[in-house]
């Protein structure tokens, strides 16, 4: 056996070393905790909570507050942050948390929250950051008037229902200040005191008054001025040039005019100006654009511009998305728009340009751009030819309708390899569907509605991958307000096919049956003979099927009773005749589907079957009828809400969050979901207008009701599509400018 001999000083060392190890180890242990103060005020939250999103499995008695779920504190265990946003939150906010000695960030941001504002929060003495936007807090905010100096500077009461008048507080410490609520009257003089200032928003808050009134130019530190979407008239006074540091101007949808400011130049700093949807006037010559070297996006749709459009624009080399529709530009595009490198969203939609030929050259080049709309321009000129038309290599969706073009539908569109949405309605084209239709392989939305295309239709169409493809598909639309941090929204458009209006003959090929996807087919308005394909019945999405105005024979097959998210269905205007199905979506569709088919019986006509032509009933309720009812309901957020496919947003308020926005088809059945990206200090996007119908409410509707009761529901509102308009709103609203902005909001 082998003997350890350890030496008296050996043996010392190691009792100095082991006691110095334990000591460590105690000194990196809390040798603290969190005071009973501030537990038990954060106990009394708790308790205030109706639904308190699973907090009280660390909130407990006996625990270190410190260690509790959402909260932090400081080295010398304080509570510092109390950050508990989109938790599920549901009950009063109770005034104990304005106890906490060392709060400085209080966030309950994206909750349920319901009663007042505690006076106790924004007049703490501590709270830097006060966060309680979206919820259902209201109230008026007389009382905010009569608080005593507070060290708060950021205050986010967004997307609540607070009423009243603004308060005419004390605001000289504030850096952000973000409202959006049901507001009266104006901003208080009071306000234009915080030189601090910094983020200053109020969108959709019922304010009123003129820029010109206000002291906005003693707001020197403001980068982020939104006004949007209230009720704002008069000019934008000169004094905006004093605001060096602003990067984001939105005064859009209020009731402004004038001339633009020549000021507004001296605004170097802007990436962001969006005056969308008001009366200004005149001419764009008088700003320098060449000035706003950082500007990333400018929206002014829906004015009374007028005039060419200012060489000075082309030279914002930074520039990613440029909306001039809706005014009343003519003459021809200059050249400098080719400069536009970064250029990725472009809409000109109704003004009075000329010669496309001209345009369509400058903008081939441009390896950015995403999105082309520049129908309603061009009047009466020809569709131009195919060798002198650029690659437009990651064109994704082109719109050139409203013009209208005379000519044929021309090769170069089927170079456009990455093309997703092609809009040619409304104009004066010719000829036949050229073979090559299919080869678009990534076309899902085909519009060639309203011109004078002639011949059968061709089994190209039949051929064309993405609209036989179940694969899901959105429309994706990039916007950089910020120069560090991407945004990407996400629009859902309906896979549709419509040839309406044209002059197309002879039978519906039976090969329709292979476009499995469509979620709308419209051949209305032509010389179609023959009967109804069955194989149409294999169309398990359709929600539109429209084939009226035709010279259609024979029956209706039986078999489209197994469209069980058919919301609009047209035959009327043909020679179709024996008994209407009976059953399913059937019942739910009113005699004008029908007119003008006398042969046709049925119990919504005058002419009612005899007991020889009435058909059964076909209703078939199954597992997998209980999916399709969940499919109807979640589907139709988008599909029976134009929001979605008929308005675009382009500007989001210059903050540091992220978000994505996606609405898709497949096996969430067109549900909408809205995924943050959120840094602990970073303001975060949210949007109001576009809420999500999550897969787990749709499961809950489905599973609270029997298959055939909850079948009933969707009956009963007619599957919440003829509400909208049917084809006219469905298939139709998309031709005009499809960019009615919805509102972001941005909060802290």
């Amino acid at each position: 056996m082998q003997t350890l001999h350890f030496s008296i000083k050996t043996y010392s060392k190691i009792l100095h070393h082991g006691f110095a190890l334990v000591l460590l180890i105690c000194l990196a242990s809390p040798a603290s905790s969190c005071t009973e103060q501030e537990k038990g005020s954060l106990l009394q939250f708790l308790a205030g909570l109706s639904q308190h999103g699973d907090l009280a499995a660390s909130w407990q008695h006996g625990t270190d507050c410190c260690q509790w779920e959402g909260i932090t504190c400081s080295t010398d265990e304080i509570v510092t942050d109390v950050l508990l946003a989109s938790r599920g939150l549901q009950g009063h906010i109770t005034s104990s948390l304005g106890n906490l000695p060392g709060l400085l960030r209080l966030n309950l941001s994206n909750n349920l929250l319901s009663g007042g504002l505690p006076q106790e929060l924004v007049s703490s003495s501590s709270i830097l950051n006060l966060d309680i936007s979206f919820n259902r807090l209201e109230g008026d905010l007389h009382e905010l008037s009569s608080m005593p100096a507070r060290p708060l500077k950021v205050l986010n009461i967004s997307s609540n229902l607070f009423t009243g008048q603004f308060p005419p507080s004390t605001w000289e410490a504030m850096t952000d200040l973000v409202g959006h609520n049901n507001l009266i009257g104006t901003l208080p003089d009071e306000l234009f005191d915080a030189t601090s200032l910094e983020f200053l928003s109020f969108p959709r808050s019922g304010l009123q008054g003129t820029l010109e009134d206000m002291n906005i130019a003693k707001l020197t530190n403001l980068a982020t001025l939104d006004l949007g979407e209230n009720n704002f008239n008069g000019k934008i006074p000169e004094s905006i040039g004093h605001l060096k540091r602003l990067e984001g101007l939105h005064l859009n949808n209020n009731n402004m005019y004038g001339q633009l400011p020549s000021a507004l130049a001296n605004c170097t700093n802007l990436i962001i100006i969006d005056l969308s949807y008001n009366n200004f006037n005149g001419q764009l010559t008088k700003v320098n654009f060449s000035n706003l070297r950082n500007l990333m996006s400018l929206d002014l749709i829906q004015n009374n511009f007028n005039g060419t459009i200012p060489e000075s624009i082309y030279t914002c080399i930074n520039l990613v998305a440029l909306r001039l529709a809706y005014n009343n530009f003519h003459g021809q595009l200059a050249k400098g728009l080719g400069n536009l490198k970064s250029l990725s969203f472009l809409s000109l939609y109704y003004n009075n340009l000329t010669n496309i030929t001209h345009a369509l050259q400058i903008l081939g080049s441009s390896k950015n751009l995403t999105t082309l709309l520049i129908g309603r321009n061009f009047q009466h000129e020809t569709m131009p030819v195919d060798d002198i038309i650029g690659s437009f290599e990651n064109l994704r969706f082109l719109a050139i309708g409203n013009c209208p073009l005379s000519g044929k539908i021309p090769f170069w569109i089927s170079k456009l390899a990455n093309l997703e949405i092609l809009i040619l309605s409304n104009n004066q084209l010719t000829g036949t569907i050229p073979a090559w239709i299919k080869t678009l392989s990534h076309v899902f939305y085909l519009d060639i509605s309203n011109n004078s295309l002639i011949g059968e239709i061709p089994t190209a169409l039949m051929d064309m991958p993405m609209l036989k493809s179940a694969n899901s598909r959105v429309f994706i639309l990039p916007v950089y307000p910020a120069q560090t941090h991407q945004y990407r929204q996400a629009f859902a458009f309906p896979i549709l096919l419509d040839l309406s209006n044209n002059k197309f003959t002879g039978e519906i090929p039976l090969e329709i049956g292979q476009l499995k996807s469509l979620h709308s087919l419209n051949l209305s308005f032509n010389d179609l003979t023959g009967q109804i394909p069955g194989p149409i019945f294999n169309l398990t999405d359709l929600q539109v099927l429209d084939l009226s105005n035709n010279n259609l024979t024979g029956a209706i097959p039986a078999t489209l009773n197994s469209l069980h998210f058919l919301a609009v269905f047209n035959v009327s205007n043909n020679d179709l005749e024996g008994p209407i199905p009976f059953g399913g979506q059937f019942n739910t569709f009113g005699s004008s589907s029908f007119d003008g088919n006398a042969k046709l019986c049925g119990s919504m006509l005058i002419h009612e079957c005899g007991s020889e032509e009435a058909p059964p009933a076909t209703v078939i309720l199954t597992k997998q009828t209980d999916y399709k009812v969940a499919f109807v309901i979640a589907f139709s957020a988008f599909f029976g809400v134009g929001v979605l496919y008929d308005q675009i947003v382009l500007s989001s308020p210059t903050c540091c969050g992220r978000h994505e926005l996606v609405v898709c088809k497949g096996s969430t059945a067109g549900t909408m979901s809205l995924v943050h990206h959120r840094d602990a200090n970073d303001h975060d996007n949210q949007y109001a207008l576009l809420r999500a119908v999550s897969s787990k409410m749709v499961r809950t509707l489905v599973g609270k009701y029997t298959a055939k009761a909850a079948w009933d529901i969707v009956k009963e509102v007619r599957n919440l599509g003829q509400g909208n308009g049917g084809t006219t709103a469905s298939s139709r609203s998309i031709r005009s400018e499809m960019e009615r902005p919805s509102r972001t909001l941005c909060h802290t």
